[in-house]
Formats: structure tokens, C-alpha cells, sequence
């Protein structure tokens, strides 16, 4: 096994890392901004090298930094997390070019499913029903608006070169198309650097589902499907398994198309394949080749653990798992529970835990990087921890949610710990009856 690995990210991902190395007896090298040196997953690991200013693009973003931390600490492998580096192909190839473990798939494999292009396109080669749309990216006004009018409004224009809900405007109507249009063009160059866009029939009532993989060259398996459809401006606030929605003989199509995908490309690592689904049909979305936030819904329901299974793949190129070793049970949720206020559009809320209190208790689990007295900084993702609970039953797990988000205490700054209070008792979250744009369209708190 590697002995050393460093993560090349921060927060609560990079401490669920480093745990996940210490269990395989592997050392750990956290890299931090200058703000980030008294953060949780610098004092959790054996190592720690700053690598500079708090600016993202001079720290968690900057290659040669750390390239030159590998170096000095002599690390063997870097794990990227999610989000930062994670899906970046050129800092994959670097690696690579410098005989440094990715943990994760190839640089090939991170460009070519990062295309939402290129990745439409291989879905559909491989037997997965894709969205209507354009056939590529777009950059005509009058190209796009010939397409959008020809698959009927209202249509999704999306960014090529990215996702999280940057670079994607819903239009409704041709009037507001022009507009649109150059917005979301505008937004993917700045934050992709890329202005490509393609166009998208846009669904009014989807369900957001995701298939968690495994795969190596001797083979790939799936840990069931995840239901992400409880967002805010496409950003995901809670995540269940399995799906309330889907029959036992849709579950089964999906998985088996999106094993047949997967193994044809010859991935290696976990990854996640996303999908919309509206009435009874199922369409490729993309395909994320990193670890997601909410993958602990599914090691609660499968006793896995994903991040230990990424480490074994990544050193032997194969996985220890079958389909048979995956048996799920009960139900499992998990809610983002983000230092933002939603009473004022979800406005980002850094500033000192003054009390901390975090639940506990049969089947929960928190997953963080906060403690009292630590000072969440304002230049990095919101979202403070993960609170996962685990039941037998759908209704069981709402059950032990509700109470440990009643046993959360932060003081000191604003969260989102009372609307998910609200979402958890809320008639259409309990009944299952809400979609992508739910909170969008109706006020909670």
C-alpha cells in the first residue's frame, strides 16, 4: 500500500480522507492556505506544508505549489477530494508525467467525461438514453435559437466546460433567449474559461438521481443509486438512498446500462453517473469522476467505504469488490448543513463557532471539520459539515434526522440546521413529492 499520500484540498472532505488513510496505516500531508493552519484537517494529519494565501488560485488551485509540497514531503500519491483540482485533467497529466499516483481515473478519462459534450455523446454510444439537444456546442445565437425553437421551450442552456449550476440559465420563452443566451456564455468563460454552451429540452418536474461506481481493470460494480432532487439554484441540500421513486425494474435498466458505459470506457476509481428522471424515463446527464459530497449516504446503507475503496483501486488498479459484496440496507439522508441564511437568499455566513455541540446517537454520523472557537473563513464553500442518519426505513431515517438536527448546536453564526428542520417535517419531503425546483418555487423559511 502507499505510505504516504497528500490531499490536495481542505475542509471536511480533507479530514474524511485522512481518516480513511490512517485506517489503511497510510501517512498524510495536509496542504493549507495561510488562513486554513489551525483548520481540523491540518492538525489531524502527520504532515502539514502552507502553500499560500487564502486566494484559492494562489493555494487549494495552485499546481506548482503543490507539485513542490509532493517534494518536500515525499508523497507517492495526491487524492484531490471533490471539487478545487479534482476533475482538472491537466494537473491529472502532471502527475502522471511525474510518476505521482492520481487517485482517481486518468487524465484522459477526467477530459473526455468533463466534456458534457463529449460525455452526451459517449452515454448514447454506450446504450444511454441523453437528453434532447444540441448534437455540440454552440456559439451562434441564431444556431442555438434554430435548435431551441426546433425541440420547443422551455429549454436549459449549459456551460461545456463545467457544472454546479455556473454557465446554465433556463429560458422559457424565444424573447428572453437572446439575453440568456450571451449571460450564460459570458458566465462559462469566467469561471471555465471556455464559452462554449450547448442547449437542453428542459424538464419541469425532474427527480435528480445518481449511480455511485466502482471500477477496475478486472471490473466494475455499482453501490446503488442516490437521490439528489432536494436543491436550491441547482446546488444539492439533501441526499437520500435508495430513491423513493423508482420501481425495482427501472432500478435494475439503469444500473446495468450505466455498468455497460462505465466498463466500456475502461474507468478506474469511484465515480458517479447522474441522471434526470420524469415519468418513468431516466436520461444521461453527466458523469462525475471524483468523489461526491454525498457519498456517505450510500457506505451507511452498504457498510463501504468509498474513500478506502478509491485508495485500493488507485494501488492495484483493481477492485477487492463484487456485485455481491454490495447488499444494501435501510435508508439513509444526509443534509449539507451550510453557514449561509436563507432568509436572505441564502447569503454566505462566515464568522467564529462561539458553542459547538455536535449530534450523536444509534446511526448518525457527522462528518466535518468544524470545533468551538474555529473561525470559518469567507473565501471558500459554505458548507460547514454533513449530517447522515441511517433507519430501516424511509420514515425511521426522517425520524432520526429530526432529532439530531434538534441536538445540533452552533452559536456564533447562521445556518441552514432550521430549514432543513422545516424541509424534514414539511408534508411534500415526507410524502416524497418534490422535484429539482421545489425550493425554488415555493418559500420555506
Amino acid at each position: 500500500m502507499f505510505k504516504k499520500i497528500l490531499i490536495a484540498n481542505r475542509g471536511e472532505i480533507a479530514v474524511r480522507i485522512i481518516r480513511a488513510c490512517k485506517e489503511w496505516g497510510i501517512q498524510t500531508v495536509a496542504v493549507h492556505s495561510d488562513v486554513d493552519k489551525d483548520s481540523m484537517h491540518v492538525r489531524l494529519a502527520d504532515e502539514s506544508v502552507c502553500i499560500g494565501s487564502h486566494q484559492p488560485a494562489n493555494s487549494y488551485l495552485n499546481i506548482p505549489a503543490i507539485m513542490s509540497a509532493v517534494e518536500l514531503t515525499s508523497s507517492e500519491a495526491i487524492h484531490p477530494g471533490y471539487g478545487f483540482l479534482s476533475e482538472n485533467a491537466n494537473f491529472a497529466k502532471i502527475l502522471e508525467e511525474n510518476k505521482i499516483k492520481f487517485i482517481g481515473p486518468s487524465s484522459k478519462l477526467i477530459k473526455m467525461m468533463g466534456d458534457k459534450i463529449q460525455a452526451k455523446k459517449i452515454a448514447k454510444e454506450y446504450g444511454l438514453p441523453v437528453i434532447e439537444g444540441s448534437e455540440g456546442g454552440v456559439s451562434e445565437l441564431k444556431e442555438a435559437k434554430e435548435i431551441s425553437k426546433k425541440i420547443g421551450f422551455p429549454v436549459l442552456i449549459k456551460a461545456a466546460g463545467g457544472g454546479g449550476g455556473k454557465g446554465m440559465k433556463i429560458v422559457h420563452n424565444e424573447k428572453d433567449f437572446d439575453l440568456s443566451f450571451s449571460a450564460a456564455r459570458t458566465e462559462a468563460m469566467k469561471y471555465f474559461g471556455n464559452d462554449e454552451v450547448y442547449i437542453e429540452k428542459f424538464f419541469q418536474n425532474p427527480r435528480h438521481i445518481e449511480v455511485q461506481v466502482l471500477s477496475g481493470k478486472n471490473r466494475t460494480i455499482h453501490l446503488h443509486e442516490r437521490d439528489c432532487s432536494v436543491q436550491r439554484r441547482h446546488q444539492k441540500l439533501i441526499e437520500e438512498t435508495p430513491s423513493p421513486v423508482l420501481s425495482d425494474e427501472l432500478r435494475k435498466d439503469l444500473f446495468e446500462k450505466t455498468i455497460n458505459m462505465v466498463s466500456k470506457i475502461g474507468y478506474e476509481g469511484a465515480g458517479t453517473v447522474e441522471f434526470i428522471y420524469e415519468d418513468g424515463k431516466f436520461f444521461f446527464l453527466e458523469m462525475n469522476t471524483r468523489i461526491q459530497v454525498e457519498h456517505p449516504v450510500t457506505e451507511v446503507v452498504t457498510g463501504i467505504d468509498i474513500i478506502k475503496e478509491q485508495i485500493h483501486i488507485a494501488f492495484t488498479g483493481k477492485t477487492a469488490l463484487t456485485q455481491n459484496d454490495i447488499k444494501p440496507r435501510g435508508h439513509a439522508i444526509e443534509c449539507r448543513i451550510n453557514a449561509e441564511d436563507p432568509s436572505k437568499n441564502f447569503q454566505p455566513c462566515p464568522g467564529t463557532i462561539v458553542m459547538c455541540h455536535q449530534p450523536s446517537g444509534f446511526r448518525t454520523r457527522v462528518d466535518g471539520s468544524i470545533y468551538q472557537g474555529y473561525k470559518i473563513p469567507p473565501y471558500y464553500d459554505s458548507m460547514v459539515c454533513k449530517l447522515i442518519c441511517h433507519g430501516r426505513n424511509r420514515s425511521e431515517a426522517i425520524q432520526r434526522m429530526k432529532r439530531s438536527l434538534d441536538e445540533f448546536v452552533l452559536e456564533g453564526i447562521t445556518t441552514t440546521i432550521e430549514l432543513h428542520r422545516k424541509l424534514l417535517s414539511h408534508k411534500k419531503f415526507i410524502n416524497s413529492n418534490f422535484n429539482t425546483s421545489w425550493l425554488d418555487n415555493e418559500k420555506i423559511i
